[in-house]
């Protein structure tokens, strides 16, 4: 904690719950404080919230946090994260006329089809940096309206869970560049409305908030909140941006070269460009900083896949499980695992009833043997969360954007076994943030808003010389590489993409 006892904090409505962190100046995680909330799946392929969650448990988050904090510490700015693209319908009064649809919902693949039917998905990439997935907002927003227009009729604005934080807080309507970029009507280049977009699929774009850039300070801590929660009445509040590019800022991922993966329930991938990529498999947003572009790549259920083989497999914790996949990537990397097919079956790990720019993958472990048990399947599922990972690095490569390092943070670095699977994987550096960095950047881009700019930029430096280092294995990733040609096979769909590169660095 800085010796004048200030932090920053950063509130998270996030996938499984909302979160208040406090951080200080030295990039260090003071005090968390997390509540969860329910996930609904109605029918295959729906992902459902209640929008109240959000909001709720982010207030109850932030008045436990500045209790346990207590007097002597003084909360200098708050910074805003969240889950994106999410979305919620909500009225006038700044209540929700429906449940929200989270990022993973599938629902909405045939408004997708439509957007990119009636704008070209040539067009849509140059002027948006997406193709429309029904992962995205603006899909979800046009199945609303075909499929309730009670609710579309209802419906004021449609939000996305940090934009409903942010209005508690301070009463202020208002996004972020990085939210609008997810809604596929956004001008990525311009930086506003892309009228004609809108025009296209007969929305108005009054019917989103209006935009900042992620460093603004629409408002301040109501006297309400402050009631309510101890946080002083007037304390800055900055907008903030999505998870994904919180966290690439605090990894350090502010120039080309590393690659940052906010590894939680879902992974997200990203990197920085001078400029949008041409290659139309490759999503685009603003960066938390100016004059810079990041690319995001993911996939949906990668610490869900681990989570789910905690329980199914019988582990007592993660360090069981980790200790004995560990034991096979040993195995591999010193040669006494024979043929590297044989070792342990391979694993997809799509649970979500689809991905999100491939609504029919699945889920499947394949080449199950009784040689195998369960330290071959713990094996199977984090190498098949590496594979995933590795496999999409492969396209930011392709296109233009270099990999020299990937920096992991979230749930996934605590994994230490994952991250030697990874850069065998790759051929390249990966690096373990202590800490989780989208709460750590969405405070520190608070912090560098409010006047302590330098600060926060020698305090994402020491988080990066914290991190614990996992180096390629020869050996090892000549077995990897055999195994992802067996897992490519079968992952085969008309998606599948450049395998993974011996010249990845």
């Amino acid at each position: 904690m800085d010796p004048d006892g200030a932090v920053f904090v950063a509130i998270d409505a996030g996938t499984t719950g909302a979160r208040a962190c406090a951080v200080s100046l030295d990039g260090r995680l003071v005090h968390e404080v997390r509540r969860p909330y329910p996930l609904a799946a109605p029918r295959p392929g729906w992902a459902e919230q209640n929008p109240v969650d959000w909001r709720e448990r982010a207030l109850e988050s932030l008045a436990e946090l500045a209790r346990a904090l207590g007097p002597g510490v003084r909360i200098e700015a708050i910074g805003l994260t969240g889950q994106c693209p999410t979305v919620a319908p909500m009225n006038g009064r700044g209540e929700p006329v429906g449940p929200g649809m989270l990022y993973r919902d599938n629902r909405a693949t045939a408004e997708a089809a439509e957007m990119r039917t009636r704008i070209g998905e040539a067009e849509m990439h140059a002027r948006t940096g997406h193709v429309a997935e029904a992962f995205h907002v603006g899909p979800k927003v046009l199945w609303l309206r075909a499929h309730e227009p009670a609710v579309f009729a209802a419906t004021e604005r449609f939000m996305q869970p940090r934009d409903i934080v942010l209005h508690a807080l301070t009463g202020t309507i208002a996004t972020d560049e990085t939210h609008a970029n997810a809604t596929v009507f956004f001008d990525l280049r311009a930086r506003d409305w892309a009228g004609a977009l809108l025009d296209a699929c007969s929305l108005e774009a009054s019917v989103f908030p209006g935009v900042l850039a992620p460093w603004a300070q629409p408002g301040e801590v109501t006297p309400a909140v402050a009631r309510r929660t101890g946080v002083p009445a007037g304390c800055p509040v900055v907008i903030g941006a999505a998870d994904s590019q919180c966290a690439a800022f605090g990894s350090g991922v502010t120039a080309p070269g590393p690659v940052s993966e906010m590894a939680g329930s879902s992974s997200c991938l990203n990197s920085v460009v001078a400029a949008p990529l041409a290659d139309r498999r490759v999503t685009h947003y603003s960066h938390v900083i100016p004059d810079v572009f990041s690319t995001e790549l993911g996939l949906n259920t990668t610490g869900r896949a681990v989570q789910w083989a905690l329980g199914r497999f019988g582990f007592d914790d993660y360090a069981a499980l980790e200790r004995a996949a560990r034991s096979v990537h040993d195995r591999l990397r010193d040669g006494s695992a024979g043929d590297p097919l044989d070792a342990a079956p391979v694993f997809l790990p799509y649970l979500g009833d689809g991905e999100r720019d491939d609504v029919r993958l699945r889920a499947a472990v394949v080449g199950l043997s009784d040689r195998h048990g369960r330290e071959e399947l713990a094996y199977a599922v984090l190498e098949g969360v590496a594979f995933g990972v590795a496999e999409t690095i492969a396209i930011l490569v392709a296109a233009g954007s270099p990999c020299e390092e990937l920096r992991v943070a979230g749930g996934g670095a605590r994994l230490p076994s994952l991250g030697a699977i990874k850069a065998d994987a790759l051929g390249v550096p990966v690096a373990h943030l202590d800490d989780d960095t989208s709460p750590i950047g969405v405070a520190l881009l608070a912090a560098s808003t409010a006047g302590w700019r330098r600060e926060a930029e020698t305090a994402i430096a020491a988080g990066l010389a914290r991190a614990a280092r996992f180096e390629p294995a020869p050996r090892g990733r000549e077995a990897l590489l055999a195994r992802f040609a067996w897992w490519s096979e079968v992952r085969g769909s008309d998606t599948v993409r450049t395998p993974i590169r011996a010249d990845a660095r």
